[in-house]
């Protein structure tokens, strides 16, 4: 099968597609005909190895898995021993390592039924963002009539907390530039904030939650923005195309500081560390099948093009997600 393979931590740009061995799918296990694989920061991260302290979990000299990627949508190709909730033609989506690739294998427990009336490439929006999303979210505590401030609301996760604080009854406000602030609004914003017109802080008024999706602002400015009993959730380490805190934290020093203050403070400031688990997958599923959750694809790139692609999610400039197709 083809697959983007790299055997050392490197430059996106170094990145290329070789013919290699297609996985066997092993007990619990499906193998996944991939049409479809998002990018996102995340994707970046594992290719670069940065910051080093993520090397944690990817590895520490190398790459523990060649393959980069996670978030697919695609069909089953076969199932391991035990594995009964799907069969061979069923379409499929979800998060697993390896997903840069004609084929993958992934848990069942990592995956959910495509929601039918969407493309692959919407369904592999879906998962990392999504679940973050609604992580979030749940953190805020999110509720009717509460006032909901998205920092980068036209991004990979900030369209889905955007469309998620809507659905919840939330008053919600969106940052991001003048280009995405139209999809904003469609989305259920009820006011969006252009952040290229001033400071999108500023002034006098308090939000009962700020989502950070954005990335780059100090926490003293996040606070004074933030209701006395608020709270922050801080999502990513760094904005697109920045390198603050240097190689070792890269932009991490906002969640360390938010993790040691919050517990001395009336605000509720959460660093977060998202996953992909069963009962939100199918949640988003639910949602996007019955049209109240859209996936916001910005652009498609060939497998041949990820390098590209990572290069246009880098400049920040992406509406939504960035999806690679194979």
């Amino acid at each position: 099968m083809r697959a983007v393979v790299r055997e050392s931590y490197c430059d996106p740009d170094a990145l290329q597609v070789c013919e290699t061995e297609m996985p066997a799918p092993v007990a619990g296990e499906v193998l996944v005909r991939v049409r479809a694989a998002a990018v996102d920061h995340g994707t970046w991260h594992t290719i670069t190895g940065l910051p080093f302290a993520a090397r944690i979990v990817t590895g520490l000299r190398r790459p523990r898995v060649p393959v980069p990627g996670l978030d697919f949508a695609g069909e089953v190709a076969a199932v391991g021993a035990g594995v009964t909730r799907f069969r061979p033609g069923d379409e499929v989506f979800g998060s697993s390592e390896g997903a840069l690739a004609e084929y993958l294998r992934a848990p069942v427990d990592r995956l959910a039924a495509k929601p039918p009336g969407i493309s692959y490439a919407q369904a592999a929006a879906i998962p990392v963002s999504g679940c973050t999303a609604v992580q979030a979210l749940r953190a805020v505590s999110v509720q009717r009539g509460q006032s909901v401030f998205v920092l980068g609301a036209g991004g990979g996760v900030g369209t889905f907390a955007v469309q998620l604080a809507s659905a919840a009854g939330a008053h919600v406000t969106g940052v991001c530039g003048p280009a995405k602030a139209e999809l904003v609004r469609k989305l259920g914003a009820d006011e969006v904030v252009d952040y290229t017109r001033g400071d999108a802080l500023g002034g006098a008024r308090r939000w009962d939650a700020i989502v950070d999706t954005a990335g780059g602002r100090p926490l003293r400015r996040l606070r004074r923005a933030l209701a006395p009993q608020g709270t922050l959730v801080i999502v990513g380490a760094e904005p697109a195309g920045g390198s603050g805190g240097g190689r070792i934290l890269q932009g991490t020093q906002r969640q360390l500081a938010a993790m040691a203050l919050s517990p001395f403070t009336r605000q509720r400031l959460v660093p977060l560390l998202s996953k992909v688990t069963p009962a939100d997958l199918e949640s988003l599923r639910a949602m996007a099948a019955d049209g109240s959750l859209t996936p916001v694809v910005d652009r498609t790139f060939p497998l041949v093009e990820v390098p590209a692609a990572i290069r246009y999610l880098r400049a920040g400039h992406a509406t939504g997600k960035v999806v690679v197709t194979i």
